[in-house]
């Protein structure tokens, strides 16, 4: 399904999960997004940033928005899953596996990489699991083979094109987790479930974070009204 101009793959959790397992057995690189309403709004603007959602191997509807985006065209979204859960989900088929993990970490976050680490291995202590902390305008390059799963927190579109700078790197799966990681370390409280199923999360996370206020005011609003007025808001290819 197209919105606006961002693809975005209709499919149920089991079946996004089995897609990502295969990713993780056939050698190649593959990039996931889990796209938003600000996602959406951002990449009207921003084409470079469009290019590179629309050339994912997997675009995973975030937010309640996106649901109702599709409610507009008379489609039913089958699933959608928040970041921080598929993050989740990957590492524990990593652990399973005994992969290894990299994470790239905003310098300028909350969490180090080496704090999230620490974290991810006390729930998945059979992961290998390294990082580096980055200027998120810095190019760099991950070359190590060694490491199977990619994932970032810059925020998009920042991890979006980092992630997409390391094509060529041997690595099976890279992920935007926004942030996640600060989540993990326990630096940010996450909404209670009920909240996450509801589609209240953007209200818990405003209430924690009033500086917030003009994201969620565009994911919230902004991109609902789009969405309602825009008659060709949404096309059924991808």
């Amino acid at each position: 399904m197209n919105i606006l101009g961002v693809g975005i793959d209709n499919l149920e959790k089991s079946e996004i999960l089995k897609r990502i397992e295969s990713f993780l057995g056939d050698g190649k690189f593959h990039q996931i997004a889990t796209v938003n309403p600000e996602f959406i709004l951002e990449a009207q603007k921003n084409k470079k940033f469009r290019n590179i959602l629309n050339n994912c191997d997997l675009n995973i509807a975030d937010g309640a928005s996106i649901k109702f985006a599709f409610w507009r065209k008379g489609k039913k979204l089958k699933s959608r899953i928040a970041g921080a859960d598929l993050m989740d989900k990957i590492l524990k088929i990593a652990n399973d596996r005994g992969l290894g993990v990299f994470l790239a970490t905003n310098k300028d976050g909350l969490s180090s990489w080496e704090e999230t680490a620490a974290a991810i291995k006390k729930t998945y202590p059979n992961l290998d699991v390294s990082g580096k902390n980055i200027n998120k305008n810095e190019t760099y390059q991950i070359l190590n083979a060694k490491y199977d799963i990619l994932f970032c927190n810059f925020g998009h579109p920042y991890q979006e094109l980092f992630l997409n700078r390391q094509k060529d790197a041997i690595i099976g799966l890279a992920m935007g987790v926004g942030g996640s990681f600060d989540f993990w370390t326990e630096k940010q409280r996450r909404a209670p479930l009920w909240m996450r199923k509801t589609g209240l999360e953007w209200l818990f996370r405003l209430i924690q974070q009033p500086s917030r206020f003009r994201r969620i005011f565009r994911a919230v609003i902004i991109f609902p009204v789009k969405v309602i007025f825009n008659k060709k808001i949404i096309s059924g290819t991808f």
